[in-house]
């Protein structure tokens, strides 16, 4: 008899265990942007010296591109970033770039001319690295929902990178237009 027991006890075990789990799966399957974490907030100076928060774009779809004047990987980016500026800018899209050039403005800003750059370029520094996650390599690229949280993040030049960043942004916007 006590055999019989640990069989029918065994037998309730792994027919909770599964119930809960099919119960468990299905509730991940809905997980909304709610879920997503928040992206943190930061108070940098523009390459005119303006103070500049995230924050300040809340409401719109953001590509938050952290990068430097010195890493070829990030130049590959800048064209992409400037035709997807250009196209997505009026439907509630920005992109908001973070140069961690050692040189700070007086760097960046020759650079960011010369390159026809379009976007919103603030200097960064170690602290607002830290802030997330400390960056492992650049370009470090977050795709940003409405609501600043957390979408995509992409550490290097994704594959196909105009194709990869604007199926985020459409998505998104579509999402949450």
């Amino acid at each position: 008899m006590p055999i019989r027991m640990k069989q029918w006890s065994l037998f309730l075990f792994v027919l909770i265990v599964t119930v809960n789990g099919m119960r468990c799966s299905g509730r991940q399957k809905e997980a909304t942007h709610a879920d997503l974490q928040i992206a943190p907030d930061f108070t940098l100076n523009d390459l005119n010296g303006r103070t500049g928060k995230l924050s300040d774009y809340r409401g719109k779809v953001i590509i938050l591109d952290f990068w430097a004047t010195w890493c070829g990987p990030c130049h590959m980016l800048i064209p992409h970033f400037n035709d997807l500026y250009t196209k997505y800018k009026e439907a509630g899209f920005e992109i908001v770039g973070v140069a961690l050039d050692q040189g700070g403005a007086k760097l960046v800003k020759p650079f960011v001319e010369k390159h026809s750059i379009a976007y919103t370029n603030f200097i960064g520094n170690h602290d607002v690295a830290m802030k997330y996650g400390g960056l492992r390599g650049i370009p470090t690229t977050f795709v940003l929902t409405k609501e600043g949280r957390i979408f995509k993040k992409y550490v290097g030049v994704p594959p196909n990178p105009r194709d990869t960043f604007e199926n985020d942004i459409r998505t998104l916007l579509s999402l949450e237009g």
